[in-house]
């Protein structure tokens, strides 16, 4: 039965679907139906004879090009073996397979991950005798990136590293092998060496769309440009730009225009994601920047919606229980899962306080885009010495911690001690017991001058003198620690007292030589961590504290990361991670000065300031009903409380759209009039008012 294309789309998709001659560019609006125009474009090719292996849609990510093929299967019932819906490098892969001859590699090369391109750029600084203790392998693989990509070029300050990548790259070779980078690079390589081979592509892939195309790179440019021909179609959006750190360059769609002549354009400006108060106050936002295309979004329902709510909470502490106590509260009061919700952040050490007041109000949560504060190489150390405190038979966590810190207990003596384990189907602390108390199983010995048999029994794994008396000491550490941490009372003062026992902070230092800050912010983590058993501990609500109480609140956090039966988890992420996603209700915190816009993007180029705001647009846009904004009066920076200032973005949005919500109960007569001046001095207009309504909300 035929699709009727003019039932399932407005006029502006239905355009852009049926005009599959020629050049396009479609302009879709964040909300405005981008991916069901592509499908949906894609059904129309195939209804009207183009042959499956003409087309060719590129996008960005497995997930995307997954479900942009799913969905054409579904709109035309049909199998779809020789339609190509893939990410650019997957396409470049195929390239390579058929044609890398041309650059005298074999058909069978290896493709190289970040792990294998760091390990042969240091295997390489040896043989041309760098001096290995300062090297640091992942910041060079960033400037061979950068390099090759073609997004920087040669500076006098890389000179010395010039001929190291000229030997990196000879390695490549003889190894037959090529690095994420050469995915796309190589095959533009392929083309210009072989004008047979680009064009055989052209000739085959004579309908081509690119998703997202605000995203593409000028090398990602190229590589489309040497294949397409004259039916191709960009879709995306450049107030969507916000990739320019790993080489997006949404001046693509200027260039597209320029290399395609004729080329027609097609704005999509319905959106059918959010409330109309939602969309006035990203139109006026993203209105402040001069390089877009002109485009205001709109609803179709015409629903006002209510106000996006402006909160001013004294600090981040504050910050963190409204989003919490907000979210938790709304869900009770609308009956919505628990994935309806979306906490957007622009810099990923927002993560800390948010996640213990989401604990707080037991309100489940996943992290996307960034590292969850628990899941820090610092914290899990902490938190695998409490595990095994607790259990003792976690052997999990004990190999974790059983050298960390470094104390002799090496990996020759952990295999030994897990053979025995496994073969007497025990715990590798019995064993470790074991060998203190200088007993053996039943079938070993003990030794510590080798492995060798003994009337016919296996040796205990040869362990030197010196390692049993390191089990020993470890032993006696976490036994002491044990009957102490294991009491009701002053637990984050007995954490305290085991970190620095085992003198973590000079592990740290040991880890990070070249860092020596990175160094000091994991240890202020670790100081962190130990604060939020103390509150914890502190807290009058709480009637039972005790250290196996404080790990099953985190094990919510750090078990697998899986769906219950109340709909899922609250999303906690970076803005980056949130593009392309939607929330009912969602949450934009710490909106103010030097984080959004980030004062370190700003330093790094002239045309951030746009690309930040973008960022910001990217953030509002994804609330469907409800937008809440947190901007802290001030803020905890490398131990010292600093004073914030509202983002600069927030008086882009106009007056009217917002409310303002304030907790005067917190705040000192004079903090109060500073918090509504700052208001006053962002929206140019009296929110005391307001503030005072919502006061004691």
């Amino acid at each position: 039965m035929p699709i009727d294309y003019a039932a399932e789309l407005n006029p502006e998709q239905y355009d852009a679907v049926t005009n599959i001659d020629g050049p396009l560019l479609i302009i879709a609006g964040a909300g405005s139906g981008k991916t069901r125009v592509i499908t949906y474009r894609m059904a129309y090719m195939l209804e009207h004879g183009v042959a499956q292996h003409a087309i060719l849609a590129l996008t960005f990510t497995n997930k995307a090009a997954k479900e942009m093929q799913g969905r054409v299967k579904d709109i035309t019932k049909k199998p779809l073996r020789d339609v190509t819906v893939s990410t650019f490098h997957a396409f470049g892969v195929k390239i390579l397979r058929k044609d890398i001859g041309v650059l005298g590699w074999r058909d069978n090369f290896s493709i190289y991950d970040e792990a294998d391109r760091n390990q042969l750029i240091k295997d390489c600084a040896r043989e041309l005798g760098f001096r290995m203790e300062a090297f640091d392998p992942y910041a060079i693989g960033q400037l061979f990136s950068e390099i090759r990509t073609g997004q920087r070029p040669w500076s006098k300050a890389d000179d010395a590293y010039r001929g190291l990548y000229d030997e990196y790259r000879r390695s490549l070779r003889i190894y037959n092998a090529v690095d994420f980078d050469d995915l796309i690079v190589m095959p533009i390589e392929i083309f210009e060496l072989s004008p047979e081979a680009r064009q055989r592509y052209r000739e085959r892939y004579r309908y081509i769309m690119i998703d997202e195309f605000q995203d593409t790179s000028l090398i990602q440019y190229s590589m489309m440009r040497h294949i397409a021909s004259h039916n191709v179609c960009a879709v995306g959006d450049d107030d969507q730009s916000i990739y320019s750190w790993r080489g997006a360059n949404y001046e693509n769609i200027a260039k597209f225009e320029e290399d395609f002549p004729g080329v027609r354009e097609i704005k999509l400006e319905r959106n059918y994601r959010s409330t109309s108060t939602i969309l006035e106050a990203a139109n006026a936002l993203i209105s402040h920047n001069t390089n877009r295309k002109e485009k205001a979004l709109w609803s179709p329902e015409g629903v006002g919606g209510t106000p996006i709510e402006l909160y001013a909470p004294e600090d981040e502490m504050e910050e963190a229980q409204f989003i919490a106590r907000n979210i938790r509260a709304t869900k009770a009061g609308e009956h919505v899962p628990w994935d309806d919700f979306g906490i957007l952040i622009r810099i990923n050490a927002l993560t800390r306080w948010i996640e213990e007041s989401l604990l707080a109000e037991n309100v489940p949560y996943r992290i996307s885009g960034g590292t969850s504060f628990f899941g820090r190489k610092e914290i899990k150390d902490v938190i695998s010495y409490l595990r095994v405190i607790a259990n003792p038979d976690d052997d999990i966590n004990l190999i974790r911690i059983l050298n960390t810190p470094r104390r002799g207990i090496g990996k020759v003596t952990l295999e030994r001690l897990g053979n025995i384990a496994r073969a007497k189907d025990c715990s590798l602390r019995t064993v470790m017991e074991l060998v203190r108390a200088g007993e053996s199983p039943e079938g070993f010995v003990l030794s510590s001058q080798g492995a060798e048999e003994s009337e016919g029994r296996q040796a205990f794994g040869g362990l030197t003198e010196k390692a049993i008396t390191d089990i020993g000491l470890f032993l006696d550490l976490i036994e002491e620690h044990r009957e102490e941490i294991l009491g009701k009372k002053r637990i984050a003062e007995k954490v305290r007292k085991l970190v620095d026992q085992v003198d973590y902070w000079s592990y740290l230092i040991e880890e990070n030589k070249q860092n020596d800050k990175a160094a000091k912010w994991k240890f202020h983590n670790v100081e962190n961590f130990i604060q939020m058993i103390d509150r914890w501990e502190k807290d009058p609500d709480n009637l039972s504290p005790g250290i196996f109480n404080w790990l099953n609140r985190i094990s919510l956090i750090t078990r697998d990361d899986g769906e219950d039966d109340e709909g899922g988890k609250v999303n906690l992420m970076t803005i980056h991670a949130a593009k392309g996603l939607e929330f009912r209700y969602v949450y934009i915190a710490g909106c103010e000065d030097g984080i959004i816009p980030h004062a370190k993007s700003l330093e790094e180029g002239e045309g951030n300031l746009e690309e930040e705001r973008r960022l910001f647009y990217v953030a509002v846009t994804r609330a469907r009903k409800k937008l809440y904004i947190t901007s802290a009066l001030r803020r905890r920076r490398q131990n010292q409380v600093v004073d914030q200032k509202p983002s600069p973005f927030l008086e882009e949005i106009p007056a009217h759209l917002v409310e303002h919500r304030g907790n005067e109960a917190t705040l000192t007569d004079e903090e109060g009039e500073d918090f509504f001046g700052k208001l006053n001095a962002v929206f140019g207009a009296d929110a005391t008012d307001e503030g005072g309504k919502e006061g004691e909300a």
